[in-house]
């Protein structure tokens, strides 16, 4: 039976791997499998990435280039040649799921990938899809790919869900260490993708079907949405009252059971957070259910970036500056602290706003040395030097690597913006946002 065999092969290691798409998800799994002595081929359409890992040479920061290097000599390859498919027992999907600008799923890397993969399927094969999406897009879209290509689901190939679960920059987990979802279209392709994933995780989580694996990460993402535009709204409220949010959420976290801290900001970035909840309401809005909650929140958290703007709009008309001639500098355009990743970040929201109110803005990264147009904004702008910070009239501090000199910052800052919660308030020049 084609399912036993390939099993065989996952566990005695001589199965060949595929991962399609080598960012941020799909670069960790290349690693993993090859630290478990498989044979790895990656699949990108940029052929400059290809050529750069060919190279030994990572362009994520928090991947060095002696992983990548290591995971060569163990027979990584990356390669933007569709046809060589037909050479790997098991391919996971990392590509993209992106909005489009009315909130409506972008599938569109999905379908493509899909439509470069179809003429080298081939019996005895798994192909899983890691990408978020909404309830229903793995029957929906690759089941029928595969049947029409003659293909026999559950028999002869095999088709799983398991949503990513990497958390960039963190030293406390691990692609090996986080538990992982696993699902398949039917008992046969579950067995297999569990059997897989057992290889290079500590615990894997398989779960009845691939509806309930989608789920399962669109609610996980949602939480934090939900909960992180609970206290940005709250932020706002205990500005007003003249109360530091941060020291409240400090106190409530001293409670042992009922309360999961979680922390207010400029806005919502990465690749999940600002984008997976309106997977499921539009995939609701599909059925006639309205999700209200999920929306409101949504809300909330696009809006504070105009928050944050009002404030250091305040603090120079306070020093007699006006937007519209003040020099600004933005501490921080990664989505989070530690990364080099800026996918949704708010601080490109705040830089074009700011811009466009006609300040001069100039930015600071540790991790981005110069920034490149993205899907959404032009800016080319390099990152400037720390010494020059007292030349400016406001400093936003939109993202807290911790390689800032925090007490650097505000003694040589004329008005420092604070939306992490990490500068003395109670100095003069810093401002709460």
């Amino acid at each position: 039976m084609y399912n036993q065999n390939l099993i065989q092969k996952i566990q005695d290691g001589s199965a060949t791997i595929g991962i399609i798409g080598l960012g941020y998800v799909g670069l960790p799994l290349v690693i993993r499998f090859s630290e478990e002595r498989f044979k790895v081929i990656g699949f990108d359409i940029d052929e400059k990435k290809c050529k750069s890992l060919n190279a030994g040479e990572s362009y994520i920061k928090h991947i060095s280039n002696i992983s990548i290097q290591d995971s060569l000599t163990k027979g990584f390859e990356a390669t933007s040649d569709w046809k060589r498919i037909e050479e790997v027992d098991c391919f996971l999907i990392c590509v993209p799921t992106p909005l489009a600008d009315d909130n409506v799923p972008d599938l569109q890397y999905i379908f493509s990938t899909l439509k470069s993969v179809t003429p080298y399927l081939r019996q005895g094969q798994l192909m899983v899809l890691e990408s978020t999406t909404y309830p229903g897009t793995t029957e929906e879209e690759l089941l029928p790919v595969a049947i029409q290509a003659g293909l026999k689901i559950g028999d002869d190939f095999f088709i799983g869900y398991s949503p990513e679960r990497e958390n960039p920059g963190s030293s406390d987990f691990s692609t090996q260490t986080i538990p992982k979802v696993v699902s398949g279209v039917t008992a046969n392709c579950l067995a297999v993708t569990n059997a897989l994933y057992k290889e290079i995780v500590d615990k894997t989580v398989p779960v009845s079907s691939p509806k309930v694996a989608e789920m399962t990460k669109l609610l996980e993402n949602i939480h934090r949405a939900v909960n992180i535009g609970l206290v940005n709204e709250l932020k706002i409220a205990a500005d007003k009252m003249e109360i530091d949010i941060f020291e409240v959420i400090k106190a409530a976290s001293t409670k042992p059971f009922g309360f999961t801290p979680y922390f207010p900001g400029p806005g919502l970035g990465g690749h999940c957070i600002p984008i997976d909840p309106f997977y499921l309401t539009w995939k609701a809005k599909q059925l006639g259910v309205d999700t209200k909650f999920i929306e409101l929140a949504g809300e909330v958290n696009t809006n504070i970036p105009n928050w944050v703007i009002s404030k250091a709009v305040n603090a120079l008309a306070k020093s007699d500056k006006p937007m519209a001639t003040s020099k600004i500098l933005i501490l921080g355009l990664a989505y989070k602290k530690n990364v080099d990743d800026m996918r949704e970040s708010p601080s490109l929201d705040l830089l074009n706003k700011l811009t466009n109110l006609g300040a001069r803005v100039d930015y600071h990264d540790f991790y981005i040395p110069k920034l490149t147009p993205t899907r959404k904004y032009s800016f080319e702008k390099s990152s400037v030097s720390l010494d020059t910070i007292s030349d400016y009239d406001l400093v936003l501090l939109a993202t807290d690597h911790d390689a800032y000199d925090y007490k650097l910052l505000v003694a040589h800052s004329q008005i420092i913006v604070d939306t992490r919660g990490r500068l003395d308030r109670s100095a003069s020049n810093v401002v709460a946002a």
